[in-house]
């Protein structure tokens, strides 16, 4: 190849010539004259003034003629390309071409022109590509210098600022700095600093991108930088944010985003906000950079303060704290920390501070694009999960995060039909948020309001997983805000009105928020929501203290049976959840003092007409039980099974499994066997609730295991038994249902008796004595769970020899109800028998629950 004429090359101060050290990529070049390239004496003549691009002569030395050959091709068709560009916006000059000008439009002509450009510029990248490909490589500082040159020589030369950052090289100038930043940490030890990044964090390349990004020159120019920002925290494993350099402009970037309602930036915003916040979560100290002071105006009472915030407005704003901005001073003992890094400062005024970064996701919530939403609460998850008590206490104080839960919460539940089927509302499948997609007609072909539901429950779920993953100071605030402006503001008035079908639909509602909230902070406000936070003693004066738990326990015992029904669901599921305020409040501090028991001398007792009190249920005249179930054979087991007042020696000395078995037979023989029909039909045995029983009680045992319950029953001694006893509202309505169980339809009747199984299963001594020992002397005027069920028996057994067939009508129903005989001809004093077959299935239940209860204590004993 013989040696071209000189060319001046922009990279070099000097003119080089095939003799000289050829730097191996394309450079700009400026000729004197003409640029000649002699390989097959061509002569090449430059259509355009000014720069054009062309390839150092070194390049050809590696390959052969043929290649050589279809290179000048291409680069001839390239300038060609920008000659005719050069010449159709030049028309008008020409005489000749004069009349074809007026011939075309304004609009058609620049339509013309953007044509060419983009063909021009998308031909300029692949060439480029090509190049960089083949030719051999610069050290990396070079090339990344190069293309950061490239990218601020545009803004120097070029005078069209309405050209989108697609027709230019920028892009692709940007793809190539980062590749060469991953390249170069690939190549280097773990934590090492490349020449590289090193002038990237010197030179504030991310500082005049966002500046760029700011202006988004050229149009798009703000896209490409988020993208770069993005690509950069993402890709490079050493941490960035501690640099002041790199902390500083990803602060004032974060500012920009969320700006605009649908922007068409959205997507690479929340691109961008989601890895900042993914780098916090990694390392979650970093935070405290992005806690900026408020630019407040407070009056000024001082002259040192007055001017120390004339400085401060005055300051230019740096993105930094004025810790920060301390820190940089060289006058100060700051001063001799590293200039590319800084240590994030505990904001501990963060009640000042300003939290950009959730302010721009809260934005983003707003976007009528879905996967944007989910992305942004995406992001706000884990910015509350961070570990820092400022951030904490800054997101719940000077954030709308609080606002935007409950107003969502409140609107998507004011969009909920005013009547909906209970049964569809609790069937309704179980939603998680982000994954709420449905199809309306499908829906609205099910039921009315399914998609509102869906979304109502989605965001609820999100609320509660939000608090869940929560900073606990953080979770608290954001919690209560949701009992104030949700619960007390929208739902109680709602579950106080008088309207049956609205009474109906609220109640459902509520007991599918109690089912789906897992969250202990929100748990723990929609208990005292619903109870109150009152732990005293309930007297009947007190009941009425606290409207809406008077009214919900009021409801158990409704006119309306669906009410009764639903609200006694309600109460099921309460009682399950894992917070122990519920129990206490509804039941277990009624029986804290153990009251209930009978308060005179066991010498007293013994006198006593037939060794109880007058007004107890006398077990041993009643015809249902034998000789060897006497008040004294009482259950001894261990723990909080021991718990019935202390016994004589010699009852001490009684055999635990006998024992164990005379309480379950208490239950087993309660019901007549003229009244039971179970043992007509297979498979309904008392052995059959055994595993379920087990079962639950391991569950509830788990459960209560982490709270502060005896395991032993207050000493009797201790008690204070000249309190006057009563069983509390909640127990008082279960009860009353109880006694009228031979009177109340079947679905009714199943409610109250689990609702009553349940708090059988209660590992607590108290509440085992009091519903599962029959043996109990009880004080007078008291009940018990026991005593309420022989008084049942006592009326089913007078009742039962006025209904003729009696036992082939039971058998009957019962084998209806199981499905074995098809629904025939109506049977009389059907809600009788079907109470019947309830209080059967009962009494076995609570048969199971002793025995598996003290089986389970008796092992874990010593």
């Amino acid at each position: 190849m013989h040696r071209p004429g000189g060319v001046l090359c922009a990279c070099a101060p000097r003119r080089l010539t095939c003799g000289s050290v050829w730097p191996a990529k394309c450079h700009r070049v400026q000729t004197e004259q003409t640029l000649q390239v002699s390989g097959e004496d061509v002569l090449f003549t430059p259509p355009v003034p000014g720069p054009v691009e062309v390839l150092c002569p070194s390049f050809f030395v590696f390959f052969s003629p043929s290649f050589s050959f279809f290179f000048f091709y291409c680069s001839v068709l390239f300038l060609s390309l920008q000659g005719s560009l050069y010449e159709t916006s030049n028309l008008d000059r020409g005489g000749s071409n004069r009349k074809k000008i007026e011939e075309f439009s304004r609009s058609s002509r620049e339509k013309l022109v953007q044509s060419k450009n983009k063909m021009f510029s998308k031909f300029t990248s692949i060439l480029q590509h090509a190049v960089e490909a083949l030719a051999p490589s610069l050290p990396l500082q070079e090339d990344f210098v190069y293309h950061w040159k490239a990218i601020t020589h545009y803004y120097i030369e070029t005078s069209d600022d309405k050209a989108p950052v697609t027709d230019t090289n920028i892009p692709s100038h940007l793809e190539q700095m980062l590749d060469i930043l991953t390249q170069e940490e690939g190549e280097r030890e773990s934590g090492e600093t490349g020449p590289c990044m090193e002038y990237l964090l010197h030179h504030k390349i991310l500082e005049t991108l966002y500046t760029l990004g700011k202006a988004d020159c050229p149009p798009g120019m703000k896209q490409q930088v988020l993208t770069f920002y993005t690509k950069l925290l993402a890709h490079i494993r050493q941490p960035l944010l501690p640099h002041i350099n790199v902390h500083r402009p990803v602060q004032k970037l974060v500012r920009l985003c969320g700006e605009v309602l649908a922007a068409p930036t959205e997507n690479e915003e929340i691109q961008f906000l989601c890895i900042v916040c993914a780098k916090l979560k990694q390392d979650p100290y970093l935070v405290n950079f992005f806690l900026e002071n408020k630019s407040k105006r407070p009056e000024i009472k001082s002259p040192e303060r007055a001017k120390e915030l004339k400085q401060n407005a005055l300051a230019p704003d740096t993105g930094q704290s004025a810790a920060e901005q301390r820190a940089d001073c060289p006058g100060e003992p700051q001063a001799a920390a590293s200039a590319s890094t800084s240590s994030p400062t505990n904001n501990n005024n963060s009640s000042s501070s300003n939290y950009n970064l959730v302010t721009s996701l809260l934005n983003l919530t707003k976007s009528p694009d879905g996967r944007i939403v989910v992305k942004a609460c995406e992001g706000l998850m884990l910015l509350v999960s961070l570990p820092e008590p400022a951030a904490a206490k800054c997101l719940t104080e000077n954030t709308e995060l609080c606002e935007l839960l409950t107003d969502r919460l409140v609107s998507f539940y004011k969009a909920l039909p005013q009547s909906m089927d209970p049964l569809d509302i609790e069937t309704v499948e179980s939603v998680n948020w982000g994954l709420d997609v449905y199809n309306l007609k499908e829906d609205a072909a099910v039921f009315t309001g399914k998609g509102a539901l869906i979304s109502f429950l989605s965001w609820l779920d999100y609320c509660d997983q939000l608090i869940k993953e929560a900073h606990k100071s953080a979770a608290s605030v954001m919690a209560k805000a949701v009992r104030e402006r949700f619960f007390v503001s929208v739902m109680e008035p709602q579950l106080m009105q008088t309207s049956e079908v609205g009474i109906l639909t609220s109640t459902a509602l509520l007991n599918r928020i109690i089912r789906q909230v897992t969250s202990e902070a929100l748990l723990q406000e929609m208990v005292y929501f619903l109870l109150g936070e009152e732990k005293e003693l309930e007297t009947q004066a007190t009941i009425t203290q606290n409207p809406l738990r008077h009214r919900l326990i009021e409801h158990c015992d409704h006119l309306s049976d669906e009410i009764s029904i639903m609200t006694l669901r309600l109460f099921e599921q309460l009682i399950q959840k894992p917070n122990q305020h519920i129990l206490h409040s509804l039941v277990l501090r009624n029986l804290e003092e153990r009251n209930y028991l009978e308060n005179k001398p066991q010498d007293e007792r013994e006198t006593m007409e037939n060794g109880q009190p007058h007004d107890a249920v006398d077990l041993e005249e009643d015809p249902l039980f034998g000789d060897d179930l006497s008040p004294e054979s009482r259950l001894l087991g261990s723990d909080w099974l021991s718990s019935s007042p202390q016994q004589s020696p010699d009852h001490l000395k009684s055999d635990g499994k006998t024992e164990v078995h005379k309480i379950v037979n208490s239950f087993l023989c309660l019901v007549p066997d003229e009244a039971k029909s179970s043992y007509h039909v297979e498979g309904t045995g008392y052995d059959t609730y055994l595993r379920d029983a087990h079962r639950q009680f391991r569950d509830y045992c788990g459960v209560c295991q982490q709270w502060d319950w005896r395991g032993n029953p207050k000493p009797f001694e201790k008690c204070n038994l000249d309190l006057p006893f009563f069983e509390g509202h909640f127990l008082k309505v279960l009860f009353d249902r109880m006694g009228r169980i031979l009177d109340q339809p079947y679905d009714v009747n199943l409610q109250v008796t689990a609702v009553l199984s349940k708090l059988s299963l209660l590992p607590h001594p108290h509440l085992h004595e009091y519903l599962l020992d029959p043996y109990i002397s009880l004080a007078p005027g008291c009940r018990s769970l026991f005593s309420v069920i022989v008084r049942v028996v006592g009326d089913l057994m007078l009742r039962i020899h006025r209904i003729p067939d009696f036992t082939p009508k039971l058998l009957l129903v019962r084998k209806r109800l199981l499905g074995l005989e098809p629904e025939g001809i109506n049977v009389d004093h059907m809600t009788l028998l079907e109470g019947v077959i309830v209080l059967e299935e009962f009494c076995k239940e609570l048969a199971a629950i002793a025995f598996v209860k003290y089986h389970a204590a008796a092992s874990s004993s010593p």
